[in-house]
């Protein structure tokens, strides 16, 4: 043999090896966890809502307490996260259109780990679960999904023999089947949440034994109000934050919406009493409490296995919420209350900040880049998001120091009769600002804008649009958002 030949034989050895080393040790499996229609601040330490096993989950990840959704609207918000690619390129802004419709061939973050050599299931809602002919995506999937399509409506109370009165007064209106509100005492399985819980446990333990990607999906906080009555008893309504429903000073009339989520759609939506407005408030507090106990029962299940020590954990929700705020019910707003999401990532093993938090920003976006890095995966191509691991090691490190956000006008623009939005809002949130301006569908042309200040948020009370106190930061932050949003038609 020559020495040429050598030289050559060499490198080809080194990689063989080190590839021999790397497919005799565990891989890194992933545990995703998403809830839906969570806001960011409710998740932190210390909110006033009771969540011991999210707390729990903080000390064992690196939470982000500056993360964002790229839009505040479910389909919308899942389809970019799962695909790593923003709404404008999956040209995906309404509930209405499943994503492979204009996308076919779109790689999903389960897909790839699937073709990956990783058994990926799906229990829950992870994929948007209503409005579109394709249910779910079966192709990113190991196994028949669970409970992942259905309406957040039909989520009665099912229970063995009579059941239950309902202990909350009348509710205004339905929602769907089922009242906006009710408390019951009935066990957590009664819903879709403990449902979805018990089989994430028994899917755990099947899978176990092999590299897995496990999403879980919950369906709350999302309305209807309906938590089993022990989580509502969680609460002394007086003690609950106060409403201010006050809209910001200076905003636009397009940064608003009517509300028909839980209103109801126009001319019959419905004006609710402060005593309704408490009870929903309440309500919302006692969903998140309900599914933080199911995220318990996750967590311990995940300890039992003996597998926890290479399992990256996350757990991130779609997007915000208003209860009131602004006078506002529901998502679909640039607000920070919509915008702002939490998101925790806990990765197994040495080296990672675990138990930190971080003011890095960071977008539901970057979910699958970071995933894959910390499996060690390759990366396919287009992803629009960056992996967070430097932050992950050191939660000092600003991976990305903006992120942006987007909602149409009207919000649920494919149920008007042209089926096309006339604005679309566009948003930048700095660690100073939200700067936001609102478009011509058509022309791309600035019709309204927004600034507020980050010592106002989550508030947002006023607007300091050409404040020249915030004339630098205003200019950062247009500059930034041309740059993601360039002056152009949709």
């Amino acid at each position: 043999m020559t020495l040429r030949s050598v030289r050559l034989l060499v490198p080809a050895l080194c990689a063989a090896l080190s590839f021999c080393a790397t497919a005799a040790e565990p891989r890194t499996n992933v545990l995703f966890i998403v809830a839906d229609d969570f806001r960011a601040e409710l998740a932190s330490y210390g909110s006033p809502a009771v969540t011991p096993n999210l707390n729990q989950l903080a000390k064992r990840s690196v939470q982000f307490d500056r993360a964002y959704c790229q839009q505040a609207v479910c389909n919308p918000s899942r389809c970019s996260f799962l695909t790593g690619l923003r709404p404008d390129t999956l040209r995906i802004w309404n509930n209405g259109t499943h994503f492979r419709e204009l996308n076919p061939d779109v790689m999903t973050l389960p897909l790839w780990f699937k073709q990956h050599g990783y058994t990926t299931r799906c229990v829950g809602k992870i994929f948007h679960n209503w409005h579109t002919k394709e249910k779910g995506d079966p192709r990113s999937w190991s196994a028949p999904e669970f409970l992942h399509y259905a309406n957040h409506g039909d989520d009665a109370a099912e229970v063995t023999g009579p059941l239950p009165p309902n202990l909350a007064p009348p509710a205004p209106r339905k929602y769907t089947s089922v009242p906006l509100y009710e408390r019951r005492d009935v066990p957590d399985e009664a819903y879709f949440d403990g449902r979805v819980a018990a089989e994430a446990v028994r899917v755990l333990a099947e899978v176990k034994d092999q590299p897995f990607f496990l999403a879980v999906g919950f369906w709350k906080p999302h309305a209807p109000f309906n938590a089993p009555k022990k989580y509502w008893d969680l609460y002394d309504r007086a003690k609950l934050p106060p409403l201010n429903a006050t809209r910001p000073v200076g905003a636009p009339e397009l940064a608003f919406h009517d509300g028909r989520e839980l209103r109801g759609l126009p001319p019959n939506q419905v004006t609710f009493t402060p005593e309704q407005a408490i009870e929903i408030r309440h309500g919302y507090f006692a969903n998140i409490s309900y599914l933080d106990a199911q995220l318990g029962k996750i967590l311990d299940a995940l300890d039992r296995s003996g597998v926890a020590d290479r399992t990256v954990i996350t757990f991130v929700g779609d997007h915000g919420y208003h209860v009131g705020e602004h006078d506002l019910w529901g998502k679909t707003s640039n607000f920070e209350y919509d915008a702002r999401v939490p998101f925790f990532i806990g990765a197994p093993g040495k080296g990672f900040a675990n138990g930190q938090a971080t003011r890095s920003s960071a977008e539901l976006v970057d979910l699958f880049p970071t995933l894959v890095d910390l499996c060690r995966l390759p990366s396919p191509p287009r992803l629009e998001g960056v992996s967070l691991v430097p932050t992950l090691r050191r939660p000092e490190v600003l991976t990305k120091t903006a992120a942006f956000t987007q909602h149409p006008r009207p919000a649920y623009y494919d149920r008007e009769p042209d089926k096309q939005p006339k604005a679309m809002g566009v948003s930048v949130r700095t660690g100073a600002v939200r700067y936001t301006e609102w478009r011509d569908w058509k022309t791309g042309a600035v019709v309204a804008r927004e600034l507020y200040a980050s010592a106002d948020e989550p508030q947002e009370l006023r607007s300091v649009l050409d404040d020249p106190k915030f004339a630098r930061e205003q200019r950062e932050a247009e500059t930034l958002l041309r740059r993601q949003f360039p002056l152009t038609p949709h």
